[in-house]
């Protein structure tokens, strides 16, 4: 027991427990002379016992201070995944370590229960979905442990948490890369050993099909801890199956075998006859149709594909108008969902925005204008900021329901350095985020059936900060404003 716990209880059986008054006895006030003596003495053991703990507050504080120093991460890095997976890690780390001092005195100071209330501390699903989120990235845009982390590197703990996570989700090659990634990165200092390292090798490589190399690291295994049986079965095992296999596996090189137009395009594999039949497209000043509020201020329309006619149009939205969105968005903003709830497809937040703002109403108001299309049934303007690997996968806007949305008007608030493309995988198009500017395109045909060349996706954010806003216009309402037709073609 501490010493300050043993105090408390030795004065409060001495003075405050005894259950008996004192005034009416002068036997019982002659001993208080001791009592204040013994209560003094205590008081003086408390002070000493707290002074120990913020010694050791002081020194823990030094170290963290020291690990800031040493592994600093500047605010304009977070548009590096890696790094924002650290600063993660990191803050998680550091609140652990603050926590059970500051738990300790909830009841006494509230400066700390503000804190907890408070403070957006990083939890284990948030490590865990930072570390997905640079798996995914590795997945789609085939980068080994030392691309990504080529600007930021990670120390072995934090490269074993993400192997971890990836051999959790049965992702056993890139498991591997990262647990090799790990054991290069190994100091007597690290938190994790070299054993787990050559188990989680072995058993990813196992796995994952390739025998020799599950073998050789059993092997390393064995060497370093000779009398481990369950190791040595192991290794027995593998080397038995491995005379049972004509082919094995390469574990060390990311092949592409996806055939999946989505990822292609993502990682910039355009098809050539798409990138002639998009310079042969027009673009122009347009009026919205004869708008009288453009008719002096005619909006720059680019068309960027014919059928599906998908068309961007340019600084549509000033740099300042974009900031106060994202001002009123941030403390607004939670997890992305789709209609069957939150997804790993879509990994971002957001938030509706109502038109009580006047920038709200007034971007609003100039979809309207640009569209030709009428806001009665529209959505409320959605604001989304892509988190690490931040991305949504193929998906429709639309689907065959009464009042679905007939068009989709996507604005970018900024723009990516690397990756976050909008993808549609049908037609072969990549569009690229361009800050201020927007892209439009009808989910419907004429006839009300959903247009299936318009499935669109998110690619994922390599570097960068993703921000966008959608504005989802339905059917009703649009009667005169894009008539129906009861044609099957159109």
């Amino acid at each position: 027991m501490a010493v300050k716990e043993l105090t408390i209880l030795v004065v409060c059986s001495l003075i405050v427990c005894t259950g008996s008054e004192i005034f009416t006895s002068t036997d019982k006030i002659s001993h208080l002379f001791e009592e204040e003596k013994f209560l003094l003495d205590a008081f003086r053991l408390y002070i000493d016992a707290e002074e120990e703990i913020v010694k050791k507050m002081k020194r823990d504080l030094l170290l963290l201070q020291l690990g800031t120093y040493s592994d600093p991460v500047d605010p304009e890095q977070i548009n590096d995944p890696v790094a924002a997976f650290i600063l993660l890690i990191r803050l998680r780390s550091e609140w652990m370590s603050i926590e059970k001092y500051t738990s300790r005195s909830l009841s006494e100071y509230n400066v700390y229960q503000t804190v907890l209330e408070y403070a957006e501390i990083p939890q284990v699903e948030d490590l865990q979905g930072a570390a997905l989120g640079l798996i995914n990235l590795q997945e789609l845009y085939k980068l080994y442990p030392h691309n990504i982390t080529k600007e930021t590197s990670l120390n072995a703990a934090q490269a074993y948490f993400v192997g971890f996570v990836a051999y959790n989700e049965n992702k056993f090659q890139h498991a591997f890369l990262w647990f090799l990634y790990s054991l290069g990165r190994l100091t007597q200092y690290s938190t994790v050993t070299e054993k787990e390292l050559l188990h989680y090798l072995s058993d990813s490589a196992y796995h994952f099909g390739s025998l020799p190399v599950a073998i050789y690291f059993s092997q390393r295994l064995f060497n370093l801890d000779p009398t481990n049986e369950e190791v040595k079965v192991q290794l027995d095992l593998y080397r038995f199956l491995r005379y049972q296999k004509t082919s094995n596996k390469d574990i060390f090189t990311l092949i592409n075998e996806s055939s999946n137009s989505y990822e292609a395009l993502c990682r910039g594999e355009v098809d050539e006859s798409t990138s002639k039949r998009q310079m042969a497209l027009s673009c122009r000043y347009s009026t919205g149709g004869g708008n009288p509020r453009l008719m002096y201020a005619p909006v720059k329309e680019e068309v960027e594909w014919d059928e599906p006619r998908i068309i961007r149009y340019h600084d549509i939205i000033s740099d300042r108008e974009i900031e106060i969105l994202k001002n009123i968005s941030r403390p607004l903003l939670s997890r992305s969902v789709t209609k069957g709830g939150i997804s790993k497809n879509r990994t971002s937040q957001s938030v509706f925005l109502e038109e009580g703002n006047t920038v709200v109403a007034r971007v609003n108001q100039r979809i309207a204008n640009i569209t030709g299309l009428s806001m009665e049934s529209a959505e409320h303007l959605q604001v989304q900021n892509y988190g690490i690997g931040g991305r949504y996968e193929p998906h429709y806007d639309a689907e065959d329901n009464e009042n679905e949305r007939i068009a989709t008007f996507l604005i970018y608030m900024s723009d990516v350095e690397i990756g976050g493309a909008t993808v549609f995988p049908k037609v072969g198009v990549a569009l690229k985020p361009k800050m201020g500017s927007a892209v439009f395109w009808y989910n419907l045909h004429k006839n009300g059936k959903v247009d299936l060349n318009t499935e669109h996706a998110g690619c994922p954010v390599l570097r960068g900060n993703k921000w966008v806003a959608n504005k989802w216009i339905h059917e009703f309402g649009q009667e005169f404003r894009r008539p129906c037709s009861l044609s099957y073609w159109e």
